[in-house]
């Protein structure tokens, strides 16, 4: 349609709205007010943005700067650590105290800055798939960014735009496609003083409309955030730690319960007590979360690299369970761009006449799109003045243009069908199809003044007459063969789920190296049962002429089957059915709505973008599978030996500062086999396989680590505080435990700490040590899995002990840990025990002694 003139006032805006475009333009202050310009000055723009008035609105992508810390610092654990801390050190116990803080701040630390690093790397990545919008500026039309926009704006609205404000259509008429906030898959309709909705889409036609909501005001806003504020579940790994820790937090607090109740009964001091609840709550492995959520932020930093922009962190590790993506054809497996490959008259006109009409109406339509455009470039004809119109929409799958030359209606055969009795075209559309290219029907109004809408104003066709067959031919996208290939080599499938044609879909799908199989069509899905449908869906590779809904049904059905989906879309018509998928992937060139509520955006419009994430997310589970292997051995130990040395009545086996040896034990290797990881499909039997290794491992460690400490304790406890004992042993026990060796409690307190010493060091290498078994370098160490040929775990355990060698002669480094110096008995007890550790668990993993127990090694 016609522009209107910017110097007069349209003649055509209903009462209904003239009063909101009225105060619109009295708010604003318009520099030609008498002649009703239309729009802001950029002045006056600029003012309102200062004011708050633009379409800015809280972004669902990622959290503020100030919630990250605050939900870092003041988690459950760190704020349990917190309390512990500040207990120590009203009783002067600062050494244990800076542990317990220290390891609460540490991990806060590490895990806000990685979240705040990955943040700003998301935000800035968020402004590639930004679009832009047209408002009337100083009374001219100006692409803005949609924040841009002020209220009392005046937006230019056209076929494939976003509607990005709410407010009524001041002149023109748009086919709004508002399938995602009603569920309503037919365009709507809209006349000049009618609403147009923020989160619709101009399926086509071109109108002005009046800013009137803005930002957090407007329906797509609210519709996005509440979309995303249900789209937070739990992916499998998630689930699985969740309940790992809530299992161990239990286990932890019945323990807690009854040591604490036995030292109330023995008369513990305040302050063993508080040392006590520090050791047991350290048993909780909060460490995981941290884990995962560090794996998560550097896998979504590597996988935007690769042009997969990760909004919803934990599509790192969704991305890597997906067995199943469903796609669109146009702009995943095509450029989307179209070429004419031939005219074929079909009807009564020659090919030049019929060409000559064509081209006509692919000109002067006002709705273009890609095979407008196409059409108007390859076929002769002028652009003529449009009397009527009903533009293309993937509801209606055809479209009309009247002129003064006559009216043409261009659409798929098998919607124009009904209109045309009698007209045999099935062959000559079925074998041009099969090539896999695009056929359409030109046609003309058997009455040439018959309407192209009923009453209500809604699209009809009248009786037809075939002109010819329009063939149009996609293009391939480049790599997009290689890129099925490499999917189907990982186990995942590829569903084609398309409006287009079935039959040219599939044999697009072909070229493109798929086992497309015998194609369906929408039409077939209708009436079948969701068992029937589910059947029908586990052969199918090809779907066409498939409806918005439909999507979301298809969506279901594979889910049910149960099969992990990710569904790729681009337009509104996309976005419920990405929100069902576990899933959801949306084009950088898509619609905005379905940008923000995807967990994944193609920020080069390309699905092999796909590939690497899945990679990445794959080594990433992987490698978190490998550490909660070691945090739960280590756990499961320290637990088994706090309930034994407890029971035989030999003390407290640890001190809170002997708890932060698990940085070292735990949480630096843990970082190291996290990042060394290879992907690997994930495993449906995580927690089977934790079991497996981590009981055996657990227990043997326990029952070695229990005899050391017992074997030292009685030891020193025999010996410290004779005649037998050289002074400078009894001064240095003296200064570890802060009690003269006159006191009462003096050999208990040295042979505690010099047994927690032994302890602590057997447990520290056995830590060490068990990474052989879990990533072993050669066959040796091969009684839990298979060597992978990587040194590099090796190189870790090597360089661990030797620090951890070192650190046991340095006093500083002893004294902060809550240890005494290196001393002979401890090397003499701890590494026989290290040897006899080594064989034991070997036999049990090599021979499944643990599973034979229990009878289940098969």
């Amino acid at each position: 349609m016609a522009r209107p003139s910017w110097t007069q006032r349209p003649a055509a805006v209903p009462a209904c709205a003239a009063p909101v475009r009225v105060a619109a333009v009295q708010s604003t202050g318009t520099t030609d007010r008498a002649a009703g310009t239309w729009g802001l000055t950029s002045a006056e723009a600029q003012a309102r943005l200062r004011r708050g008035e633009g379409n800015t609105a809280p972004r669902g992508s990622s959290r503020g700067y100030a919630q990250i810390l605050r939900t870092n610092v003041f988690n459950l654990f760190n704020t349990i650590l917190f309390t512990i801390g500040a207990a120590l050190l009203a009783l002067g116990r600062y050494s244990d105290a800076v542990t317990s803080v220290g390891l609460g701040l540490v991990n806060a630390a590490i895990s806000a800055v990685q979240e705040i690093r990955a943040k700003r790397k998301l935000d800035r990545l968020q402004l590639l798939s930004r679009g832009t919008v047209t408002v009337v500026r100083d009374g001219r039309d100006v692409a803005v960014l949609p924040h841009e926009v002020v209220r009392g704006d005046v937006l230019h609205v056209r076929p494939g735009d976003q509607v990005v404000v709410d407010g009524p259509l001041l002149e023109g008429a748009v086919e709004a496609d508002e399938s995602l906030l009603t569920g309503e898959s037919d365009p709507q309709p809209k006349r000049s003083g009618d609403d147009l909705l923020s989160g619709s889409f101009a399926a086509g036609g071109e109108g002005w409309q009046l800013a009137r909501d803005v930002g957090g005001a407007s329906y797509a806003s609210r519709l996005t955030a509440d979309v995303r504020r249900v789209s937070t579940d739990a992916t499998p790994l998630q689930r699985r730690i969740d309940f790992v820790v809530r299992l161990v937090m239990v286990l932890v607090a019945l323990m807690s319960a009854t040591i604490l109740l036995q030292a109330a009964l023995e008369g513990f001091s305040v302050e063993r007590v508080v040392q006590t609840t520090a050791v047991l709550s350290g048993l909780v492995p909060y460490g995981l979360f941290f884990l995962v959520a560090l794996a998560y932020t550097v896998g979504a930093a590597a996988s935007a690299r690769d042009g997969a922009l990760v909004q919803q962190v934990n599509a790192v590790e969704s991305i890597s369970n997906v067995d199943v993506v469903c796609t669109d054809k146009t702009g995943t497996l095509t450029t989307g761009r179209l070429t004419l490959a031939e005219v074929v008259p079909v009807g009564p006109l020659p090919q030049d006449e019929v060409e000559r009409l064509v081209g006509t109406a692919a000109a002067s339509t006002a709705a273009a799109n890609l095979t407008s455009t196409a059409l108007a470039a390859a076929l002769p004809g002028q652009q003529r003045p449009v009397l009527e119109e009903v533009p293309f929409s993937s509801a209606l799958r055809w479209s009309a243009v009247r002129t003064d030359d006559g009216v043409l209606v261009l659409g798929a055969p098998d919607s124009l069908a009904p209109a045309v009795p009698g007209a045999e075209l099935t062959d000559a559309v079925t074998a041009r199809t099969a090539q896999g290219l695009r056929v359409l029907v030109a046609a003309r109004p058997v009455d040439p003044a018959a309407p192209l809408r009923d009453d209500g104003g809604r699209a009809r066709l009248p009786d037809l007459e075939p002109l010819a067959l329009v063939v149009l031919a996609d293009e391939l996208r480049p790599g997009v063969p290689g890129t099925i290939a490499r999917f189907t080599a990982d186990g995942v499938d590829l569903k084609v789920v398309s409006g287009d044609d079935p039959r040219t879909v599939a044999a697009l799908a072909r070229q493109a190296g798929m086992a497309a199989g015998d194609p369906v069509s929408g039409a077939e899905l209708e009436a079948l049962t969701d068992a029937e449908l589910d059947a029908l869906v586990a052969r199918t590779a090809v779907f066409g002429r498939i409806a918005p809904e439909q999507k979301e049904r298809l969506v279901d059905s594979l889910r049910r089957q149960g099969r992990y989906v990710a569904m790729i879309g681009d337009g509104v018509n996309d976005a419920r059915a990405l929100k069902r998928a576990q899933v959801g992937v949306a084009m950088r060139s898509g619609s905005a709505v379905t940008r923000d509520v995807a967990d994944i955006v193609l920020t080069d419009d390309a699905i092999g973008a796909l590939l690497p994430a899945q990679h990445e997310g794959r080594r990433i589970i992987t490698g978190i599978g490998t550490s909660m292997q070691v945090f739960l051995a280590r756990v499961g130990t320290q637990g088994l030996v706090i309930v034994a040395v407890t029971m035989l009545g030999l003390g407290f086996p640890y001190s809170p500062a002997q708890v932060g040896l698990t940085l070292l034990t735990v949480g630096v290797p843990t970082l190291f086999l996290t990042t060394w990881a290879r992907p690997q499909r994930p495993d449906p039997h995580l927690l089977t396989s934790l079991w497996r290794f981590v009981v055996p491992a657990m227990v043997v460690t326990a029952a070695a680590g229990v005899g050391v400490y017992a074997t030292l304790y009685t030891a020193l406890i025999e010996v410290v505080g004779t005649a037998r004992t050289p002074e400078e042993v009894v001064a240095a026990f003296e200064r570890y435990t802060g009690v003269a060796s006159s006191d009462v409690g003096f050999a208990e307190a040295a042979a505690t700490i010099g047994a927690q010493t032994g302890l602590s060091t057997f447990v520290s290498y056995a830590a060490f040590l068990l990474i052989l078994f879990l990533r072993p370098p050669n066959r040796f160490f091969a009684s839990w899995t298979d060597p992978d040929g990587d040194r590099r775990p090796a190189l870790l355990v090597a360089g661990l002990v030797v620090a951890f060698t070192g650190l046991l002669f340095v006093p500083v480094l002893t004294d902060y840990f809550g240890l005494t110096d290196a001393a002979d008995p401890v090397f003499a007890t701890v590494l026989p025990a290290l040897l006899l550790w080594f064989a034991v668990l070997s036999a049990v993993y090599r021979f499944r002694l643990l599973e034979r127990a229990l009878g289940i090694a098969d």
